[in-house]
């Protein structure tokens, strides 16, 4: 029977039956809380509902408890999760679910964002249906989101910075109310290191005798030494020792309101952070370093995905040729 309980002007709805898993959910509204309940009893009475049955929402929920810690990127996959919980693909019931589902969620989805993201919801709704599969006993036919249609790859961004937008830039970060923009856009174009290292880095990390900082743990797995320009290491030089041992203790959602409003400020369109990790390692190569050092500096295992990050200037080129 469903049973349900209002708390802080929230309506929670649990459901125990003999020979299924209890199920909780809540609700703003009370008629939201009886439709649920409702359509479970349903189930539960049509014999469609086992006890290892639950909506995609609960599902997702678990793993971004049982899963996404574990993972490096565990902050910005909780993002994600969290905004998958609010659509109206999580009210679906796995027993339910079908490629359809999935396919007019990845069309409106592709409406709203690009190729990249919407891929990166698929295949967290994927992973999770595989892992509740092989890991947590539920026995599903098939996974619906496993030969589901992907949005193509999208082609490498070219962005990098013209005229004088790196000034424009510059000047529009040091108004900004938060002291630490400004150096953390410096660091970005001197080291092409990405956004999530920046913001990890940690003071015992910096090696300033010897002119480079040390990452632990990077995207692909390994450590890396990052060398410093003379302005990349005034810059760190120059900063206030924060409490936290954070070099830069700005949090990455902070990071993108303030990113915004520097670009507004400045007048700059279409360019995004990770453009800056572009620009940086485009200018590594015009400085006459090569492939292998760049490679070094930047982290980048394959050599053909390195060749997507540089954008030499045909005008550049033909100097050269002349």
């Amino acid at each position: 029977m469903a049973s349900i309980t209002k708390r802080n002007g929230r309506y929670t709805v649990r459901v125990r039956r003999q020979g299924t898993t209890s199920q909780c959910k809540t609700f703003d509204r009370m008629a939201e809380a009886r439709r649920w309940a409702n359509e479970l009893d349903r189930k539960i009475d049509l014999g469609q509902l086992s006890g290892d049955d639950c909506s995609l929402g609960d599902l997702l929920d678990r793993y971004m408890r049982e899963v996404t810690p574990l993972k490096r990127g565990y902050r910005a996959e909780a993002y994600v999760v969290q905004r998958l919980r609010r659509s109206w693909l999580s009210d679906i019931w796995l027993s339910s679910l079908r490629s359809s589902h999935l396919a007019r969620f990845r069309d409106e989805r592709l409406k709203e964002v690009g190729p990249s993201t919407c891929r990166r919801d698929l295949s967290l709704i994927s992973h999770a249906i595989r892992i509740a599969m092989s890991e947590w006993g539920f026995n599903l036919p098939g996974n619906p989101a496993a030969n589901l249609r992907k949005p193509p790859e999208s082609k490498g961004r070219t962005r990098r910075l013209e005229g004088d937008e790196e000034a424009r830039l510059m000047v529009s970060c040091q108004a900004s109310s938060n002291p630490y923009l400004q150096p953390l856009v410096i660091l970005a174009v001197e080291t092409a290191m990405r956004r999530g290292e920046l913001l990890g880095l940690r003071w015992e990390h910096v090696q300033f005798d010897k002119s480079y900082v040390h990452l632990p743990l990077t995207k692909n797995g390994d450590s890396r030494d990052v060398p410093l320009s003379p302005l990349a290491r005034q810059t760190i030089e120059a900063l206030p020792r924060s409490l936290s041992g954070v070099v830069i203790p700005v949090h990455p959602e902070a990071l993108k309101g303030l990113w915004n409003r520097a670009t507004r400020r400045a007048d700059i369109t279409d360019l995004r952070f990770h453009d800056l990790r572009h620009e940086a390692t485009t200018r590594f190569f015009e400085k006459g370093l090569g492939v292998m050092e760049v490679a070094a500096i930047t982290g980048h295992k394959d050599l053909r995905m390195l060749q997507r990050y540089v954008q030499l200037r045909p005008e550049d080129l033909a100097r050269k040729l002349g």
